[in-house]
């Protein structure tokens, strides 16, 4: 079932992305003088007779923890297809981050615009599940032009926490 403003984590559950970007908000006001990454990622998993897909957002206030939560986006057939697996995890954080250029991103860097000479920084990423080993290694060039062409940082293996580390914990 596709719910495309839904998400949750482990104190709140069926926040709209209006929500979370306020949760944000609040986050960073705590400590507004410190280095911030936001960082997007989506892991799947397949199942008996359905694949099931997880969408991170995750704040790192760096060296000082963080905030995240989760989307569920879940196909009704298994996606035996590892091109098209990918591919669809690299779409569901694009839709995401799509959502954050809406003047959210703006917002939260002119927050820590006065405490600049403090350290504050605010850096903007999306993580794919993807890397230089094993059979993904030859989808890099596809899925990381596709956030290049964004204009958003990209990770991969092993940068991608927020798809290989939260997410990916999600899935099963």
């Amino acid at each position: 079932m596709f719910e495309p403003t839904i998400f949750y984590n482990q104190s709140q559950s069926h926040m709209t992305f209006e929500d979370v970007a306020q949760q944000i908000r609040m986050f960073i006001q705590e400590n507004p003088a410190t280095e911030y990454k936001l960082s997007i990622g989506t892991d799947s998993h397949v199942h008996r007779d359905y694949t099931r897909f997880i969408t991170a957002i995750h704040v790192h206030r760096v060296g000082k923890g963080a905030w995240g939560c989760l989307r569920n986006y879940t196909i009704p057939r298994r996606v035996d297809s590892l091109k098209e697996k990918i591919s669809t995890e690299t779409w569901l954080s694009q839709e995401i981050a799509y959502q954050f250029s809406s003047g959210v991103l703006e917002e939260l860097s002119e927050m820590l615009l006065p405490h600049e000479e403090d350290g504050a920084n605010l850096s903007f990423e999306i993580h794919l599940d993807i890397g230089r080993k094993g059979l993904t290694k030859n989808l890099i060039a596809d899925m990381t032009r596709r956030i290049d062409d964004m204009g958003v940082t990209v990770r991969i293996k092993p940068d991608s926490y927020a798809a290989s580390s939260y997410a990916n914990r999600y899935t099963k």
